[in-house]
């Protein structure tokens, strides 16, 4: 499953780029005369949206000039994420032998066992409740974006400046986003922060929730979530993340055929680690953690 061809330009990307950045601009533009209730869900589809966006960035798409991939995405709309900071951590957690290994994977959700040790019932208590789907929907942007203070502001301190760069080009990429929601919509600066950034955030960490699981064996550790064409679109095909993981540099229109050429060798694969939507997802663990918080794996010495 390796040998994926890819065009000098990527059509169906540009056109979901295309469509990101002019909804996003009739969105903020109408803000004022929509409901709060109608700009929450939709900001926040277009927020995560465009954070699927950059995940194809990051894997090379969508044309073979990497300055002109950056710059597709150089406004941060979610503010929230340097995009060469998640590019750093999210090439390291295509290590696959290390996946959801929280010592070595930057994405892992789960804790060492000797920080879960060391944890107190209310931190114990909060991460629990982390752990599942509303949890992650509720708290989980707050989680993700303190940890990535913490572990950025730790790396200064202990004079580690590989990300220095990363962040003055995030700033960069905030100001022109700034200015748009403040200058010229008028929108403000916490009510975008509310209605836009925390529940594209959120609708992001659905998806990552459902996407890994701890198993001794490497294989079965990245889901198929099979879920309909609207989510699909939404994630660009990250929910078929088994796919992902085994082809990185495939296209996301190009995992939808070859997960159906190859199911049965998939699911055999990765041990039938499959749910049929992201509704399965929500009422199977809505208030039930779905892994648990401690990394459940011993390695081998």
């Amino acid at each position: 499953m390796s040998d994926v061809s890819r065009p000098a330009v990527e059509w169906p990307t540009l056109a979901v780029a295309a469509t990101i950045y002019m909804g996003y601009g009739a969105l903020t533009l109408n803000y004022h005369s929509l409901p709060w209730w109608l700009v929450l869900p939709a900001g926040g589809l277009l927020l995560a949206w465009h954070g699927s966006l950059q995940h194809e960035i990051v894997h090379g798409h969508p044309t073979r000039w990497r300055w002109l991939n950056r710059a597709l995405v150089f406004p941060s709309l979610w503010l929230w994420m340097p995009l060469e900071v998640y590019a750093d951590t999210h090439l390291r957690h295509h290590h696959d032998e290390s996946i959801t290994d929280p010592l070595e994977d930057p994405e892992s959700y789960y804790l060492s066992q000797e920080d879960w040790a060391r944890a107190g019932p209310l931190r114990r208590a909060l991460l629990r409740f982390h752990n599942t789907a509303v949890g992650r929907l509720l708290i989980g942007p707050v989680v993700s974006v303190s940890r990535l203070i913490a572990v950025e502001t730790k790396a200064f301190r202990n004079g580690d400046f590989c990300h220095s760069k990363a962040w003055l080009l995030h700033l960069l990429g905030c100001v022109p986003v700034i200015m748009w929601v403040s200058v010229v919509c008028q929108i403000p600066l916490l009510a975008y922060l509310l209605l836009f950034v925390y529940p594209g955030i959120a609708i992001t960490l659905l998806r990552s929730f459902a996407e890994h699981r701890a198993r001794p064996a490497v294989g079965e550790r990245a889901a198929i979530v099979e879920s309909g064409p609207l989510m699909s679109l939404l994630y660009l095909n990250n929910n078929l993340h088994y796919m992902h993981h085994e082809t990185p540099h495939a296209a996301w229109y190009q995992l939808p055929a070859r997960w159906r050429a190859g199911r049965d060798v998939v699911l055999a694969a990765n041990g039938g680690y499959h749910y049929s939507g992201y509704g399965e997802v929500i009422r199977r663990f809505a208030f039930t953690g779905r892994e648990p918080v401690a990394w459940p794996i011993k390695k081998s010495s």
